[in-house]
């Protein structure tokens, strides 16, 4: 009985998290398409593929819903990055491999959500809106995952010790977030493996063309 209803609940999980997904999907997609004032409830259900009530069993209002997106999408990207930060360790890399690695991941996820990029990079402009005190939070998770590396770098001597480690991770993150977009909007032709190569080198301090 008891294992009949444990299989109950991780099925109704299941089934909750993928109708949030759907939900994140629509979300993003729309207000990518038309802004967050033009787009409703009604829209996001009906991309979504279930009912109006079922936005609000989710989520409490649009903004809640746009709100639980943010930190879904850059929980995403900070995952991202800590693991290609985890995999460098593991091999033996350098804090610079690490950085690199992190880089190329960064771009892997842009290009694999482009809109939600957008949304991201549009709402760090904006200072009006409700859920502003929770994007300062999220941006802080993905800067913080860099700044721990830069930190790690500096005490073991790879890097500068008068390097300054809040804005040379917020750099780094900003040079990802418009090259990529960048990359998506003007040059779709060119490759992942391209435009990492790019940035590498910007990295790698060998943009004069010294080896």
């Amino acid at each position: 009985m008891e294992h009949r209803s444990a299989a109950a609940s991780g099925g109704s999980s299941s089934r909750r998290a993928a109708t949030r997904q759907k939900l994140y999907e629509a979300a993003v997609t729309l207000i990518a398409e038309q802004g967050f004032s033009a787009t409703t409830v009604d829209e996001i259900a009906e991309r979504a593929g279930v009912a109006k009530g079922t936005v609000y069993y989710n989520f409490a209002s649009k903004s809640g819903l746009f709100e639980e997106l943010l930190r879904h999408g850059v929980g995403l990207l900070t995952a991202s990055l800590r693991e290609a930060a985890e995999r460098t360790e593991v091999s033996g890399g350098t804090k610079v491999d690490a950085l690199d690695a992190m880089i190329r991941a960064g771009l892997g996820f842009i290009a694999r959500y482009p809109a939600f990029t957008q949304l991201y990079v549009a709402e760090l402009w904006r200072t009006n809106r409700a859920w502003q005190s929770t994007l300062m939070v999220v941006r802080q998770e993905v800067v913080a995952v860099i700044e721990g590396v830069l930190r790690e770098g500096v005490a073991g001597g790879e890097f500068s010790d008068d390097i300054d480690v809040p804005l040379t991770a917020a750099a780094l993150v900003g040079m990802v977030l418009v090259a990529a977009l960048d990359w998506q909007s003007f040059q779709p032709e060119r490759s992942l493996d391209d435009v990492h190569a790019s940035l590498s080198r910007l990295l790698q301090g060998r943009v004069s063309g010294g080896r």
